[in-house]
């Protein structure tokens, strides 16, 4: 009977997602259509009523399936700024959809993996969550320790049955396909749905969560400015997440901080991106503005390690010589035969070596020269709607091969955030500090800090 009710489950989510993406198709062929007998202003009118009908018949699908397909969608809103407008915008509301888990579901989790009720396993536990989303919600608790002090905690509940709703999800790899291709004409779907399928199966293991977390803990203790909470081991499992909790503020209210405090929180992201990317090889695949707790002068606490990018030496020897290719000995031949190599180009492309620089190279732009870049969400935009331009000649011969996908979603991802933040810097001269191909001198009075820690960590 069980096997029964989920086939029917999985059939009813499956069929949606299909029935979805042929209202896309065939809602897309339809315009293209009218279009043909349409003026230039007509033309430009059925595009914009196409995109909003396409977002808000996506963003009304997904948020109604708790899965892999909500949280694709969830990825695509904060990110994906050269999406069409109207789907960014209805994407985005997916991040605040996800309901909370009834308490009663949550004192349910908790009793099954620990064989005791929440009574018994904290001093006090806040029924309401402090967060919520596509796979688990978070709560606010006070433990007691073995010396008999209270500790505040954070703790993560998975949600009942999401496991297997995101494994039917992820099975239907061909739709998946269908929805990414729609924002992404210029890319292969199936490298990224391949590479996306992997993450998020790891991400509903919290215990593996709970060994990423750690990592990053042990390798930032005694940091200046990075932070990360300490895992409660005794209470944690594959569907509870407990951690120590932290209180500062949040990336909305630091918008509203002086310019300096915000120059200093996105150089202290910046470095954490770039420190954790090419000294530990390492970073988290879903960067997202709630991930990040401030407390003034740079100081930051990362959050959510669930989604993890572990690259291999010889991937991170691929990214260091585009870079300098491209950005240190301003090679671009080189830099074409690099990526030719890596899969992203097409070899033998009938496009010139200059174009190719400029479609992918553009990427490297923050950070071409020493000077002061001030981030906008119109530059970060401008950045990402360059790299997914489907209108760019070079767009039919690239592609993001699999070990790329994650690594442009964390630089895309990190883009995006300080463009919200409205920071500056020059990033230049900081990438030049955490490069391994460069290893300059500390150029700011956070970058000495620095310096000064890893004068006590020899092995990082």
């Amino acid at each position: 009977m069980a096997t029964a009710v989920r086939f029917r489950t999985a059939w009813r989510r499956n069929s949606r997602l299909a029935r979805l993406g042929a209202r896309v198709g065939l809602g897309h062929a339809g315009t293209s259509a009218r279009k043909l007998f349409a003026g230039a202003e007509r033309r430009e009118r059925l595009s914009r009523e196409r995109e909003l009908k396409t977002a808000q018949q996506v963003a009304a699908e997904l948020g109604n399936m708790k899965g892999a397909l909500m949280k694709l969608g969830q990825m695509a809103s904060y990110l994906d700024d050269g999406l069409p407008e109207p789907m960014r915008m209805a994407l985005a509301q997916l991040q605040s959809q996800a309901p909370p888990m009834s308490i009663d579901l949550v004192r349910g989790v908790i009793r099954e993996e620990f064989g005791r009720g929440v009574d018994e396993l904290f001093v006090e536990f806040d029924d309401e969550p402090i967060a919520a989303a596509s796979i688990g919600q978070v709560h606010r608790a006070i433990m007691r320790c073995t010396d008999g002090s209270e500790r505040a905690v954070a703790v993560k509940v998975q949600y009942p049955g999401v496991a297997e709703a995101i494994d039917a999800d992820l099975r239907t790899a061909d739709l998946l396909g269908t929805l990414l291709a729609f924002g992404f004409k210029s890319l292969n779907p199936e490298e990224m749905v391949a590479e996306i399928k992997d993450r998020l199966r790891e991400e509903l293991d919290y215990s593996r969560e709970a060994d990423n977390q750690r990592l990053f803990a042990d390798f930032y203790r005694g940091h200046p400015f990075v932070r990360v909470p300490e895992v409660v081991d005794e209470l944690s499992t594959r569907r509870v997440l407990t951690s120590e909790l932290v209180v500062g503020s949040t990336f909305a209210e630091v918008c509203g901080w002086s310019q300096e405090q915000r120059d200093m929180a996105g150089e202290a992201i910046f470095r954490f991106v770039f420190r954790s990317l090419y000294r530990f090889r390492a970073f988290n695949g879903d960067p997202h503005p709630g991930n990040y707790i401030f407390h003034g002068d740079g100081k930051v606490t990362f959050l959510d390690f669930g989604l993890i990018k572990h690259f291999t030496p010889d991937e991170m020897l691929m990214f260091q010589s585009m870079v300098k290719a491209a950005v240190l000995d301003g090679d671009m031949a080189e830099y074409r035969r690099i990526i030719e190599d890596a899969g992203m180009l097409q070899k033998d492309a009938p496009v010139s070596t200059e174009d190719a620089g400029d479609y992918f190279a553009h990427f490297y732009e923050p950070v071409r020269e020493s000077r002061r870049v001030d981030w906008t969400t119109e530059y970060a935009t401008s950045i990402v709607r360059h790299m997914f331009d489907r209108t760019s000649s070079i767009a039919q011969y690239a592609t993001i091969p699999r070990s790329f996908v994650f690594i442009q979603r964390i630089n895309l991802g990190l883009y995006a955030i300080l463009g919200q933040l409205g920071c500056g810097g020059n990033f230049r001269r900081i990438s030049e500090e955490l490069w391994p191909m460069t290893s300059g001198p500390p150029s700011t009075p956070m970058g000495e800090l620095e310096v000064a820690w890893l004068a006590g960590r020899p092995q990082v």
